[in-house]
């Protein structure tokens, strides 16, 4: 919608300049009547749901009010002595024009207006956040001595009856709580309590309950991108760091989950009460996958686990007479699913961080993998859906594969594995045991 409002914006300035130039006259009158039936059209297609207001149409919405504005009050003055006829001061009010309204639309173009993936549960999804504050913990990322606050977002059955179990998500490096939000509502709309941890400081953006912002911290997403380049870390110097990341994040997930099992016991808020406290899976993306993996070893309470493109960390061992990373030997036996990009995939073989998620590292031979063929890292995101132009940025390049057909097979076999994994709902065969899709 907003490449075709601008697409209209430079055919009409366009040719509306060159209908002066021809004319030789300002045309005035007729420029402020369009922009007051071009207002009142935007307010239609907003009434009539064609736009859907949100932040994306702030900008152009105000941009649209004040021409229209300005555009009545010259009518209502009607005055005679128009100013004399400038090619060149037409041609820059053109250019000045343009340039504002692809401004005002910027917002539009880089988080377009696009369609949900759908939501196949008979369950209405409600949502709700909450701070958690870790009194066991100090801000290891602040001087201020505060404790560590975890912001968490709950997507659960709107009109609960009975309980589901509790799915835990963790982000990926450096993003949001809500990054696979239409998989979240996809499950709970199937009957489960999912809760969405932003790790503060590994996020990009998160904001507590009493409005304490955290960006992401410049020290860690130096370490995130540095350890992507060659020759920047030594093995030893990575492993260091996956250390401290996983050590972070599994400590917030921990935390988390046992906030939650203690509120189930003693809060009388809906949602907790709602909770089958013996049924837990945990999921993520990228390195919310890795510490997903990791806090199974951490955990004896966790009945099912979903990798979505990340290495398994919690699996690596350095060797210090090799310089490199050996895969742990012994059984990981809780149900594992993993589900992998391109991106991803083409490092199995030959990265040896990702030497222990080899399809045929036998203490995972219980594991399923599925293999999405065309998707890039982000396209198991709701990224590309939210802002196709950004997820093109950060992962190199647009993916193969349609991106909506993409989210939607990922949430099905998710779905479909919880659901023989922690409600015995028939047995969890993604056509074969190692897929491709």
């Amino acid at each position: 919608m907003g490449t075709l409002l601008l697409l209209i914006t430079l055919i009409f300035e366009i040719a509306f300049a060159i209908y002066c130039i021809v004319t030789k006259q300002n045309h005035k009158k007729i420029r402020n009547w369009i922009r007051i039936a071009v207002f009142i059209v935007f307010v239609l297609l907003i009434l009539s749901s064609v736009i859907v207001w949100s932040f994306r149409w702030v900008m152009l919405g105000t941009l649209l009010f004040i021409l229209a504005v300005n555009g009545t009050i010259s009518l209502i003055r009607n005055k005679t002595n128009t100013p004399k006829y400038k090619t060149s001061k037409m041609v820059w009010k053109s250019i000045m024009m343009i340039f504002v309204t692809v401004f005002a639309l910027a917002p539009a173009l880089v988080f377009p207006q696009h369609k949900s993936p759908e939501v196949t549960g008979e369950d209405k999804v409600a949502t709700a956040t909450y701070t958690y504050i870790d009194k066991n913990r100090i801000e290891e990322f602040t001087d201020k001595g505060q404790n560590r606050f975890v912001n968490v977002e709950f997507w659960y059955p709107k009109n609960a009856d009975g309980t589901y179990p509790l799915l835990v998500f963790s982000h990926g490096a450096f993003g949001i709580k809500a990054s696979n939000a239409s998989t979240y509502t996809e499950l709970a709309s199937h009957g489960y309590v999912v809760v969405s941890i932003d790790h503060p400081y590994h996020s990009f953006y998160t904001k507590s309950d009493n409005g304490t912002i955290a960006s992401i911290n410049r020290e860690y997403s130096l370490e995130v991108s540095n350890s992507n380049k060659e020759g920047i870390y030594t093995k030893e110097e990575y492993y260091g760091l996956i250390q401290k990341w996983m050590k972070l994040r599994t400590d917030d997930m921990n935390f988390v989950i046992d906030t939650i099992l203690k509120k189930a016991k003693s809060d009388n808020n809906a949602i907790y009460q709602h909770i089958d406290t013996e049924k837990i899976g945990v999921f993520g993306h990228s390195m919310g996958g890795a510490a997903s993996v990791w806090l199974d070893r951490e955990r004896n309470d966790i009945d099912a686990v979903v990798n979505i493109d990340a290495p398994f960390f919690s699996e690596l061992v350095y060797k210090k007479e090799m310089n490199d990373f050996v895969a742990r030997d012994e059984d990981f036996t809780t149900p594992l699913l993993n589900v992998y990009s391109d991106d991803v995939w083409r490092q199995l073989e030959n990265n040896t961080t990702y030497v222990a998620n080899k399809p045929d590292n036998k203490h995972f031979k219980d594991a399923y993998t599925v293999h999405f063929q065309g998707s890039k890292h982000l396209s198991l995101t709701d990224l590309p859906l939210f802002s196709p132009i950004l997820a093109n940025i950060l992962q190199g390049g647009k993916a193969d594969i349609n991106q909506y057909d993409c989210i939607e097979t990922e949430n099905e076999l998710i779905l479909e594995f919880f659901d023989s994994e922690l409600k015995g709902m028939g047995h969890f065969t993604p056509k074969i045991k190692n897929s491709i899709f």
